[in-house]
């Protein structure tokens, strides 16, 4: 009797010694007829060896959407209701915090600064004194501007004293009516130089007030131009302190053209638009404020309107020249169909939803989008109040899946019902559930009877523990499954426990 092993080694020293010559034999052939011979030949056979392994171990495209499949776990998914609510209509803007009054204050007179009356970063009132200028020079002018209107004064007097009785005299014949006429005259002189020398007192005080420098804005003062003992000059450039009103203040921004139309409709109604500033970060809310004013005219430039808002600033949130972001309230739309963003998927054809259903699954539904307000969407056509809809996980879904809801505890979701038209397969779907849940009565009641006892029809658990025996079930339970998914047409994932 033969040895096998004997023959095994033959044969396989046979093999081995075949694909050595078929080795050497594609060796010389390389060397003849490929440039670079042998070393080529290695390198693209060491190619092919690795792109073999590529795909060896490359993944099945398919294998996500088997877990939609019969047999396949409902996927866990985050939901939320859609509700009835209010939009609000805004517009995001860049803006600048700017001052309603910067007053740069200059002296009115030129002399020495005395002193300061505030200090830097004071807030000061409207006609508060700032500085004083050296007033003994201007006191001086005053007092010598009231002397020379005293001594006109007396001869005003006596100017009039001489009309009245050269009045009485040229009656009686006593003088020439000339004489009387040039004494008119003088009278009349000494009025006009009255006058003047009263408009000189009023100058004289005049720069005597201004040697005492006075914020013409309540506001906050800032630093200090000069200081104590400088000669200041009138109207000097950098002036004395630079005084900027805080309360209120301002912000102004830009819109585009296009929205132009929607804020000047509500502003020519008479309705006053809210305005809130918020940080560089678009994260903390600084102050809300009013829209005061749009500009008259669009700047061709960029193809925006410039706005100011008004902001009572009573805290201090705005400081002069700051970096805000600006939303402007334009309008409020009421008894909005309301969704998380989170929840609007996009495809090819548009916007959708998945809308849960009360077995559990999900119907893929296209929506309308209305207005958004931070991450609450406005749905105008193609869901109802009530209606739940998928808010995370939807990227791993498909019209007709099995949905796990965690909150949900096995009890069946009560949704409103769809808008009619917008799910053209529920009715096929009903039918399909309705004959497998006869199907599963009739002919694997035992089966859910020995594994699935005690669990309530249509829970979760009911689904999973079906998913998890049916290949311990009977062959007419089968059979009787098999016969209704071949004539069901498009089934659901999982759908083998629609009856449970």
């Amino acid at each position: 009797m033969s040895d096998p092993n004997v023959h095994g080694h033959s044969a396989l020293g046979t093999a081995g010694g075949k694909i050595r010559v078929g080795i050497v034999g594609a060796g010389r052939w390389a060397d003849d007829h490929l440039p670079g011979g042998q070393r080529v030949l290695w390198i693209v056979g060491g190619l092919l060896l690795l792109l073999l392994v590529l795909w060896a171990i490359q993944p099945d495209p398919n294998a996500g959407s088997n877990r939609h499949r019969i047999g396949g776990a409902a996927m866990p998914v985050g939901v939320a209701k859609a509700v009835s609510g209010d939009i609000d209509v805004t517009l995001n803007a860049l803006g600048t915090v700017t001052p309603i009054a910067t007053v740069t204050v200059r002296p009115q007179v030129s002399g020495q600064l005395l002193k300061f009356d505030v200090e830097e970063g004071q807030m000061v009132k409207a006609g508060d004194v700032l500085a004083e200028i050296d007033p003994r020079t201007f006191q001086a002018a005053v007092d010598q501007a009231v002397g020379t209107l005293q001594k006109d004064q007396a001869a005003l007097q006596e100017a009039r004293i001489d009309v009245q009785r050269y009045a009485n005299l040229v009656k009686l014949n006593a003088i020439s009516t000339q004489t009387y006429t040039a004494s008119i005259a003088t009278a009349k002189q000494a009025e006009g130089t009255v006058k003047t020398d009263q408009a000189s007192v009023d100058q004289a005080n005049i720069n005597l007030q201004y040697t005492k420098i006075t914020s013409p804005v309540a506001g906050r003062v800032g630093l200090r131009q000069v200081d104590v003992g400088n000669i200041v000059e009138s109207g000097q450039t950098n002036g004395v302190v630079v005084v900027t009103e805080l309360q209120p203040i301002s912000v102004l921004f830009s819109i585009p053209e296009d929205n132009v139309d929607a804020v000047m409709e509500q502003v020519n109604s008479g309705q006053t638009l809210r305005v809130d500033a918020y940080d560089r970060a678009q994260t903390k809310k600084l102050t809300s404020g009013t829209l005061s004013t749009v500009d008259n005219q669009i700047d061709p430039t960029t193809g925006t309107v410039k706005l100011r808002a008004t902001f009572d600033n009573n805290e201090g949130a705005l400081f002069p020249q700051q970096f805000v972001n600006v939303q402007l309230l334009v309008n409020t739309l009421h008894n909005q169909i309301i969704v998380p963003a989170a929840a609007i998927e996009r495809g090819s054809s548009g916007a959708f939803v998945y809308v849960v259903n009360s077995d559990s699954t999900v119907s893929m539904r296209a929506v309308t989008l209305g207005a958004v307000q931070g991450d609450k969407q406005a749905i105008s056509k193609g869901l109802k109040v009530g209606e739940t809809v998928v808010t995370d996980g939807a990227d791993r879904l498909k019209d007709g899946a099995d949905v796990d809801v965690p909150s949900n505890k096995g009890k069946p979701i009560q949704t409103a019902a769809p808008p009619a038209g917008t799910s053209s397969s529920d009715d096929a779907r009903a039918k399909r559930k309705a004959a497998m849940a006869a199907a599963m009565k009739q002919y694997c009641s035992a089966d859910l009877a020995k594994y699935c006892a005690g669990m309530q029809p249509g829970s979760t658990e009911a689904r999973r523990c079906f998913f998890t025996n049916r290949d311990s079930f009977s062959d007419d339970c089968k059979n009787a499954l098999a016969k209704l998914r071949k004539g069901g047409g498009h089934h659901r994932g999982g759908g083998g426990g629609g009856g449970l």
